[in-house]
C-alpha cells in the first residue's frame, strides 16, 4: 500500500484528508513542517501532499527539503491563494502538481492516482535502461565482444576484495573507466575515489602529491596539504601511468603499500590509512623490471590481480556500440539533431584500426558533430588527419602520409622527424601521436621540449 504525508498547519484538513484516503493508501499526518521531515526521515513516504503556506514557514521551502532529502518522492502543492507565479515556481522546484484550495477530492483522487502511475513508469523506464546497460556492456563499460565479457566476469570477482589490481592496455583503451567500475560496483563504492596521474605530474611535484607536506616544508608551502593516499582513506587510489614513476619514488610508495601508513612531508608523524590502490599501465612492466628501470618488489605487489583491456582494433564487433553512444552523446550535449553517418563515413570508420583506441573514436565523433551542419555526417565533416586518408569513393593512401630520410640521417634526426610529423599528421593530437608511436605521453613532452631548446 502506497503511503501519503500530509502536511497543512490546519488540523481540521489534516484530519478530512486523512478519513478520505485512509482505506485506499497509508496515511501520515501533521500540522509541524519539522515533524513532517522528520517522519519523511524515517518511514517510506511515497507522496507528500504540503500546504503552501504554513504558519511562519513558507512551504516552497519544505518542498526544497523534501527533495534534497529524497528526490523521487511526488510532492503536490495545495494552497488556497493560487497564482500563476506561485504555481510555475512550485513546478520548477520539484512539485509533481498543485491543487487549490476547497479541495475537489475528486480531483485529488485522480491527481494522486496520475502520481503514482508516473513514478511506476519512472521505475520502468529506469530498469528498462538498467537492462540495455547490462545487455551492451557492464556497469558504465560499453561492449558486448567476447574479450570484454572475459574483463567483466573478471572485475565481478574482484570487485569486493581489497588485493590490489593492475591494468594494462594501449593509451585511450579505458583503463580508468575500469578502475572507477571496479570501485564503483564494490564494496568501496561510498568511500573516495582518487585519481594520480603519475605521467601528467612533474616529478619533484609528484611525491608531495602522494604524501602531502605541512605548512612551510618547502617553498611555496603556505599552507597544509593532504596527500593523496589520505585522500583515499576508506576508498580506491588510482595510480595511472604507474609505469612512468620515478626510481626515486618506488620505494617510498611500497613502503606506503607494505606498512598502510604514511608520512607527510616536513613531519615525522604517520598516519593509519585504509585504502585499495588500482593501478594502471601502457607500459611492459615486467619488461622494465628485467632491465632495472623498476622495482621487481614494487611490481608483485602492484600486480596481484591483472586485467588487461585489448585495443580496440581486437573488438570491433563493439564499434557500433561505441559509435551510437558518442553519437548521441555529443549530440545532445550540443544541442544538435542526433546524427547519423553516411555509408561511406561508417565504412571508413569500421576499417579504421585507431591508435588511440576509444578515446580516439570519441574525439572523431565528437570533432564531426560538432562540425556536422546536417543530420548526416560524411567526409567533410571528420578531423582533418582521417579526412585525407581516403576519398568518397575510395580509401587510399596519399603521399603526404610517408616521411622520407635521406640516406645517411642520424637515429635522431630520424627520430625527432618522426615525432614532429607524426604530431603534425595528428594536428597536434598528443595522446594520438603518444598510443601510435608507442610511446608515454611524457616521453613525448620531454622529446618536444628537448627538440625546441636546440633552436
Amino acid at each position: 500500500m502506497n503511503s501519503i504525508l500530509v502536511i497543512d498547519d490546519e488540523k481540521s484538513i489534516c484530519s478530512s484528508l486523512q478519513f478520505a484516503l485512509e482505506d485506499h493508501y497509508k496515511v501520515f499526518t501533521t500540522t509541524d513542517p519539522n515533524e513532517g521531515i522528520s517522519i519523511i526521515k524515517n518511514q517510506e513516504i511515497d507522496l507528500v501532499l504540503l500546504d503552501l503556506r504554513l504558519k511562519d514557514i513558507d512551504g516552497m521551502e519544505i518542498l526544497k527539503e523534501i527533495k534534497s532529502i529524497d528526490q523521487a518522492i511526488n510532492v503536490i502543492m495545495m494552497t488556497a491563494y493560487s497564482t500563476i507565479e506561485s504555481s510555475v515556481k512550485a513546478m520548477k522546484e520539484g512539485a509533481y502538481y498543485y491543487i487549490t484550495k476547497p479541495i475537489n477530492m475528486e480531483q485529488l483522487f485522480l491527481l494522486i492516482q496520475k502520481a503514482f502511475e508516473y513514478e511506476s513508469l519512472k521505475k520502468e523506464v529506469h530498469r528498462l535502461h538498467q537492462s540495455l546497460d547490462e545487455k551492451n556492456g557492464y556497469g558504465r563499460m560499453i561492449g558486448k565482444s567476447k574479450k570484454m565479457e572475459n574483463v567483466y566476469h573478471l572485475i565481478e570477482k574482484v570487485k569486493d576484495i581489497d588485493s590490489n589490481v593492475l591494468i594494462t592496455g594501449e593509451s585511450g583503451t579505458g583503463k580508468e573507466l575500469v578502475a572507477r567500475t571496479i570501485h564503483e560496483l564494490g564494496n568501496r563504492k561510498n568511500g573516495p575515489f582518487e585519481v594520480v596521474n603519475c605521467a601528467a605530474i612533474p616529478e619533484n611535484l609528484l611525491e608531495s602529491e602522494l604524501f602531502g607536506y605541512r605548512k612551510g616544508t618547502f617553498t611555496g608551502a603556505v599552507h597544509d596539504k593532504v596527500g593523496k593516499f589520505v585522500s583515499a582513506d576508506g576508498g580506491t587510489l588510482f595510480l595511472d601511468e604507474i609505469g612512468e614513476l620515478p626510481l626515486s619514488l618506488q620505494a617510498k610508495i611500497l613502503r606506503v603499500i607494505q606498512e598502510r601508513e604514511v608520512t607527510p612531508l616536513g613531519t615525522n608523524k604517520k598516519i593509519k590509512i585504509n585504502f585499495r590502490i588500482v593501478s594502471a599501465t601502457n607500459r611492459n612492466l615486467f619488461e622494465m623490471v628485467q632491465k632495472g628501470q623498476y622495482r621487481e618488489d614494487l611490481y608483485f605487489r602492484l600486480n596481484v590481480i591483472p586485467i588487461h583491456l585489448p585495443p580496440l582494433r581486437e573488438r570491433k564487433e563493439d564499434l557500433p556500440l561505441f559509435i551510437q553512444h558518442f553519437l548521441e552523446k555529443n549530440s545532445q550535449r550540443m544541442n544538435k539533431p542526433i546524427k547519423q553517418l553516411s555509408r561511406s563515413v561508417t565504412k571508413f570508420l569500421y576499417e579504421y584500426d585507431y591508435p588511440g583506441n576509444v578515446r580516439e573514436l570519441s574525439n572523431i565523433i565528437e570533432y564531426a558533430v560538432a562540425l556536422s551542419q546536417n543530420h548526416t555526417i560524411d567526409f567533410e565533416d571528420l578531423p582533418p588527419f582521417l579526412k585525407h586518408n581516403h576519398s568518397e569513393a575510395n580509401v587510399q593512401k596519399e603521399d603526404g602520409d610517408y616521411i622520407v630520410f635521406p640516406i645517411g640521417s642520424t637515429l635522431k634526426e630520424i627520430e625527432k622527424k618522426t615525432i614532429l610529423k607524426t604530431l603534425e599528421y595528428y594536428g597536434g593530437h598528443r595522446k594520438n601521436t603518444a598510443a601510435v608511436l608507442g610511446i608515454s605521453e611524457r616521453s613525448l613532452r620531454n622529446k618536444l621540449k628537448e627538440y625546441r631548446s636546440k633552436h
